[in-house]
């Protein structure tokens, strides 16, 4: 499974790609982003990741992980975090952003809320 997805700010201004993991949670996800777009009001929280509720629930395949920056998390659910530090925890790894590095993708998230746009990427 190799399947491509590109995260927007509301505004337009930043575009992030990610690669979904290989577990039924994100191939959920992938079923989901088929229907079209997916737009999440994301909070920072702890100052190592923004979240935000997905508004539906995907199955969940946790286990103990340590999150590094780019980790695209589902939590409880139905929240998805994009993780920008790091975080030990029960989670599910839905996938993960490329080609940026944690400075880069600190300052893209930027502080306070964030609305993102996630969608199947046509590339």
């Amino acid at each position: 499974m190799n399947i491509k997805i590109k995260i927007t700010s509301d505004s337009g201004e930043h575009t992030l790609n990610a690669t979904l993991a290989e577990n039924k949670s994100a191939l959920a996800f992938a079923e989901l982003l088929k229907k079209g777009p997916v737009t999440v009001s994301m909070s920072d929280y702890g100052s190592f990741e923004k979240v935000g509720f997905l508004g539906t629930s995907l199955p969940r395949t946790d286990s103990q992980i340590t999150t590094q920056a780019g980790d695209i998390i589902l939590y409880q659910g139905n929240q998805i975090t994009i993780y920008y530090d790091t975080n030990s925890w029960n989670f599910t790894r839905l996938g993960k952003v490329t080609e940026v590095t944690q400075t880069e993708l600190k300052a893209i998230l930027g502080k306070g809320d964030v609305t993102a746009v996630f969608a199947l990427a046509d590339f």
